[in-house]
């Protein structure tokens, strides 16, 4: 009788220390591989793609410094949801440090660094500072990135001759583009050159969008002279007289071609067929992973005379089953064989080329109104016009994937089918589960 006591014994421990060998070979396993996935509609446990890959981007610790009171009288427990939050980021970036500091408690901490309101976030990194008091993905995320930015590089526009302004606010400007630029980290200034001597030299590129009037021939030789020097540029042009920058598509070798871009896609989405949709994205460091779909309204077709010294690369092709009208569409738009030019047509161009052991980079876009505050905020314009505006500034690696779009979780419900539901739960349910009891009980008792 010992020996089959003592054999189970021993089939006793073994399965234990295996399993107690198992448990531990599992746990080393989860802590030098953590893998996870958030299976919420919303993704709200986890980064978005542009958060991740801006922590990417950042080499070295980054301290963030909480001055807030231990509860809220509405959201309540705040370091913890301070700490929730935060731990998405350091769920990518470990030495990302988390430290609280009570205003009320400590007030003369918070004076010292100019704290205005309970709440408020202290952000730093390779000894650049910035304050957040709105805790959010899109609001830290934001911070980051203008802090991945190693360079603080200034932006010119060219101004003087009623084109749009990149901090203006009328629906024609570029007020939302300049905002998002600032926010990247990007400094703006407005450029005349009627009394600048020349484009200055520290401007990483200039922005040129449709004059209004004729810009002088003195105003030309400076723009030629910055274009030949190597610098970089953003073009956006308009379907309408160049106002004297004919001389610019001719150092340029290109070819703007009279008349606006009708897409018949567009109409059938119940809009105007004159706002070309940009879907089509050909390979390029501007357009790597971007799949959102962009509205350039009134464009103009581009093309350009072949020349060995430019790398010319279509951004972005548009209407392939429409065409270039040379008329304004009234009505229903209609293909004209005589007049019109079938499509695809580009609509956005990036030029390259080395020059003075540099390499140029111009970007060329046929509609100003693509981003300008009455349309940036169509599909992804503005998403576009910031990677087109990193790609000028050598900030390839700032290039990143688009923000998930947000799924509506909410659920609308008639009254006839809540009805239903509440009746189902409410009466239905518990009596099947009376009915199945009682049956049960009348079996057991017969």
């Amino acid at each position: 009788m010992k020996f089959p006591q003592l054999n189970l014994l021993i089939k006793n421990l073994a399965f234990t220390a295996l399993l107690l060998a198992a448990i531990v070979t599992l746990y080393q396993l989860a802590a030098r591989h953590p893998a996870q996935w958030d299976m919420t509609q919303n993704a709200s446990n986890s980064l978005a793609d542009n958060s991740v890959n801006v922590l990417k981007q950042l080499q070295g610790e980054i301290k963030l410094t909480m001055y807030v009171t231990g509860q809220d009288a509405n959201l309540g427990d705040m370091h913890r949801l301070t700490r929730d939050f935060i731990a998405l980021y350091q769920r990518y970036k470990p030495d990302i440090s988390l430290t609280f500091i009570d205003p009320v408690k400590q007030p003369e901490e918070a004076r010292k660094v100019n704290i205005r309101v309970n709440g408020e976030m202290l952000v730093e990194y390779g000894g650049k500072r910035e304050h957040l008091t709105m805790l959010n993905e899109q609001a830290l995320t934001s911070v980051l990135l203008r802090m991945a930015h190693t360079k603080n590089q200034l932006l010119m526009y060219l101004d003087g001759h009623g084109e749009r302004n990149l901090e203006g606010i009328a629906n024609h400007d570029l007020g939302e583009f300049g905002k998002r630029l600032q926010q990247n980290g990007f400094r703006l200034n407005s450029l005349n050159l009627t009394l600048a001597q020349d484009v200055p030299n520290n401007a990483s590129m200039l922005i040129i969008t449709q004059p209004q009037i004729d810009l002088l021939q003195g105003e030309i030789d400076k723009l030629l002279r910055y274009i030949a020097n190597g610098g970089n540029l953003l073009w956006l042009v308009d379907a309408e007289p160049l106002r004297g920058l004919e001389r610019l598509t001719e150092k340029l070798d290109i070819i703007l071609t009279p008349g606006i871009v009708v897409d018949p896609a567009a109409e059938e989405m119940n809009i105007p067929s004159t706002w070309a949709l940009g879907a089509g994205y050909p390979p390029h460091a501007i357009t790597q992973n971007f799949n959102l779909t962009t509205v350039f309204p009134f464009a103009r077709a581009i093309d350009w005379e072949e020349n060995a010294a430019w790398q010319h690369t279509t951004l972005v092709e548009a209407a392939p089953r429409g065409w270039v009208s040379r008329d304004t569409p009234q009505g229903k738009s209609h293909f004209n064989k005589i007049r019109d030019i079938p499509g695809p047509v580009t609509i956005a161009l990036a030029l390259q080329r080395n020059i003075n052991d540099r390499e140029q980079r111009i970007v060329i876009v046929g509609s100003g109104s693509f981003l300008a505050n009455a349309y940036s905020g169509n599909g992804g314009n503005l998403d576009l016009g910031v990677n087109m505006t990193n790609w000028l500034g050598n900030e390839e690696k700032l290039i990143t994937t688009q923000p998930r779009t947000v799924k509506d979780g909410a659920i609308t419900l008639s009254k006839i089918n809540l009805t239903i539901i509440s009746s189902s739960f409410l009466i239905a349910l518990p009596t099947l589960l009376m009915l199945a009891g009682a049956m049960l009980w009348w079996r057991r008792r017969n």
